[in-house]
């Protein structure tokens, strides 16, 4: 366990990266003098906590790759600076997705084996039930998905209208037509998302675009796959631009998920990776949730919901990975949602 002291190095250093250690010193204006300090930082180097580049007193310091994913960032200092003035990593990082990934387990040992335990509590509870009892449990699961994503894409349905409207198709008369299509489009990618079971077993592109293309269905007609620049709101990252990376990036993201054997890894990593690709001109986020719940129950696993998933929370979570490459706060949120949903169906 770190202690508060050394934390202070750790955060310092992660929204520094590349400072001496006497830069660290004076930035930080560290508790027990500068050879205290020397120490911590050799402590972290050789934890391999820590990297350096340099020699002597041109020696910087980074976060070493593996750690930069992972370790946890204070979310709201970290959202106290304003977005032009945060030192935000400079676009997007191809090479997080080819290579940095592909190295590190993205849950520490006791997150996986607590997931382990509610997957085997939910997998107990669902074998007492009929198989009418189960589709019964996968359409509140649907429809609970269906409010809570489209709530956070902006419709203002209630969870009672959206049930109403999935199972009557009767539109709530204070609520826009817009907002019924976004709700129906989104139950129609999840009944094809989660029937058949087996088709998201193999991972490819094609199949991605498949759930995208029933969530904008009637409502715009773009190509599959973006072809125009994209922004995102609230940050001054940028998603890759150039189609060949774009491409390139879509490619590589299915290669790292095919090649994980951990469920909840491939459905945390297309949780986070598709909105950070933004492949598609609208709907990644959306996507990414219906096709990161899909991947759970197509291998036994419980679906997740994210209906008690705070809005502003999950904004800040998904903004500090597209900033930082951090997954801790989103992990911390998808590892909430899984006991939720353990705890609440079947």
């Amino acid at each position: 366990m770190v202690n508060p002291k050394k934390n202070t190095v750790l955060n310092y250093t992660a929204l520094n990266q590349g400072l001496s250690s006497k830069e660290i010193f004076d930035g930080l204006n560290f508790p027990g003098g500068y050879s205290s300090l020397k120490r911590v930082l050799v402590h972290f180097t050789a934890e391999k906590l820590l990297v350096t580049r340099g020699q002597g007193k041109a020696t910087k310091y980074y976060l070493s790759p593996g750690y930069e994913l992972l370790y946890p960032i204070p979310v709201d200092l970290y959202f106290e600076t304003e977005m032009d003035d945060r030192p935000i990593k400079p676009g997007f990082n191809l090479s997080i997705i080819g290579d940095a990934l592909s190295k590190v387990e993205l849950f520490t040992p006791e997150e996986a084996e607590k997931l382990v335990h509610l997957n085997a509590q939910f997998q107990s509870n669902r074998s007492k039930l009929s198989e009418y009892q189960v589709n019964q449990e996968i359409e509140r699961v649907s429809i609970d998905l269906c409010w809570k994503s489209s709530q956070l894409q902006g419709c203002q349905y209630s969870l009672l209208q959206t049930e109403q409207l999935v199972q009557t198709e009767i539109t709530a008369a204070d609520n826009t037509i817009t907002d019924a299509k976004m709700i129906m489009n989104h139950w129609e990618a999840l009944q094809f998302a989660f029937f058949p079971s087996s088709y998201f077993s193999s991972i490819a592109m094609d199949k991605i675009e498949e759930v995208y293309h029933l969530l904008i269905s009637d409502t715009r007609h773009y190509p599959a796959i973006r072809t125009c620049r994209a922004g995102i709101v609230g940050t001054t990252y940028k998603p890759p631009q150039d189609p060949d990376q774009l491409a390139k990036a879509c490619d590589q993201l299915c290669d790292l998920i095919n090649s994980r054997d951990s469920i909840f890894e491939k459905a945390l990593l297309f949780l986070v990776l598709i909105p950070y690709i933004q492949p598609f001109t609208e709907g990644n986020n959306s996507v990414s949730r219906i096709v990161a719940s899909a991947v759970l129950y197509e291998k036994g696993y419980c679906p997740i919901s994210f209906r008690t998933m705070d809005s502003a929370l999950y904004k800040k979570a998904m903004l500090l990975f597209f900033e930082q490459n951090n997954f801790n706060a989103i992990k911390q949120l998808f590892i909430r949602e899984f006991e939720f949903a353990v705890n609440t169906y079947f």
